[in-house]
């Protein structure tokens, strides 16, 4: 029997991040000692009271489906929180609740996009970003971010990148994989330009809560009224939580954009997880120095992290500002060969190199800036210690 797939997937990477995680997954089922700093996941437990009020939903009908937007609990928790954080007010029909904040930029892409129209990715980007407008037809134009500006924009570019086919722009800040933060100049510079051109604003923010040192989230919805009626904000509980396997993601914007990405969810996963939306709504209401507790662990791990990478000979690294990813430079290394006579002809060769050292990461390519890797520091400070030791001695016997 010959079984032909859809011409679709063609368009379609897989994903590099879940494919370096289930390598060093499969790898430590082998008994490898390996290290790995490949998943955007805290090694936190959930919060007890957050999984306390999922355990008192069980007794409280959570075994039924919720409704397809959202329980009416978690949007009016999600309200608020967009009124607190971004300063405007929503109503519960702006609100849809998704089996995480993926999905709803799954569902938000499928219900906006035409094939031919085109979406600003700013480069690096986080990898789903330019494959999820591929899949559904559009095409993701990649806009190169600047290492030696911060990772910004030039905003000639970005004028230059804009045209009648240019739906919407991608903002990810903090961002994966950089850990690099829109300054409010900047946004103000893209807000602006965004309500000039009539683009939507995707603004991917589920790291907001997770900025160190100097570092300050802005919102770019809270930068005028008429950016805010252009901004589509995506959010969740998986990072700020400790609750990725909880997935549970929600969509902010137009009543129309929600009215479509409503009508898409109602065919294929109807609501999200009923228990686990119980216990998003408990994340967002309940006590919040859980996150404070995170977030201080991330920062110590950051700042060592950044110092043991720059430590190392032929390695550069900026400070991340947030998020828990460092994204180090390493091109220094590509052209070098190992004992064995293998040459690291780019970062991915570079990575599968590390992987085999004993401490796995993520190469930049997979981001869109080839010549660097992404280091995850949602990991104990013993596995830093560790695996950025080995990282250290393998990159050193490179000649």
């Amino acid at each position: 029997m010959s079984i032909h797939l859809a011409s679709r997937l063609d368009r379609v990477k897989p994903s590099i991040t879940l494919a370096v995680s289930q390598k060093a997954a499969d790898m430590r089922a082998q008994g490898v000692d390996i290290i790995s700093f490949g998943a955007g996941e805290p090694d936190f437990e959930t919060p007890t009271h957050i999984k306390d009020a999922a355990i008192e939903g069980l007794s409280q009908g959570a075994s039924k489906y919720p409704a397809v937007g959202g329980i009416t609990k978690l949007r009016a928790a999600i309200c608020a929180t967009t009124e607190a954080v971004h300063g405007f007010q929503v109503s519960p029909d702006q609100v849809l609740v998704s089996a995480g904040a993926k999905h709803s930029l799954f569902n938000l892409f499928l219900a906006l996009l035409n094939p031919g129209d085109e979406v600003i990715v700013p480069a690096p980007y986080w990898v789903s970003y330019p494959e999820m407008v591929r899949l559904v037809g559009a095409e993701a134009v990649c806009l190169k971010a600047h290492p030696e500006k911060g990772f910004a924009l030039d905003m000639d570019e970005l004028r230059a990148a804009i045209n009648d086919k240019t739906r919407a722009i991608v903002l990810n800040s903090p961002s994966n994989p950089t850990g690099a933060i829109y300054s409010r100049e900047l946004l103000q510079n893209i807000a602006d330009l965004c309500v000039e051109k009539d683009i939507l604003v995707i603004a991917d923010d589920i790291y907001r809560q997770l900025v160190y040192g100097d570092g300050e989230y802005v919102s770019i919805a809270s930068l005028g009224e008429e950016i805010a009626k252009r901004t589509i904000l995506i959010d969740g509980v998986s990072k700020s939580y400790a609750m990725t396997g909880w997935r549970i993601g929600w969509t902010v914007g137009p009543k129309e954009v929600i009215k479509g990405m409503t009508k898409i969810q109602g065919q294929s996963t109807s609501g999200a997880n009923h228990l686990a939306q119980i216990a998003a709504t408990e994340a967002l209401v309940g006590p919040q120095g859980c996150v404070g507790e995170m977030r201080d662990a991330f920062d110590a791990r950051r700042k060592r992290m950044v110092e043991l990478l720059n430590g190392i000979d032929g390695v550069r690294c900026q400070e991340p500002k947030g998020a828990f990813y460092a994204f180090p430079d390493v091109s220094s290394f590509i052209g070098k060969s190992g004992a064995s006579g293998d040459t690291m002809t780019d970062d991915v060769v570079l990575a599968g190199y590390l992987v085999e050292k004993g401490v796995a990461l993520v190469p930049g390519s997979g981001f869109g800036c080839p010549g660097f890797v992404r280091l995850s520091y949602a990991s104990s400070m013993e596995d830093i210690d560790e695996g950025l030791a080995r990282m250290k001695a393998a990159l050193e016997e490179l000649e």
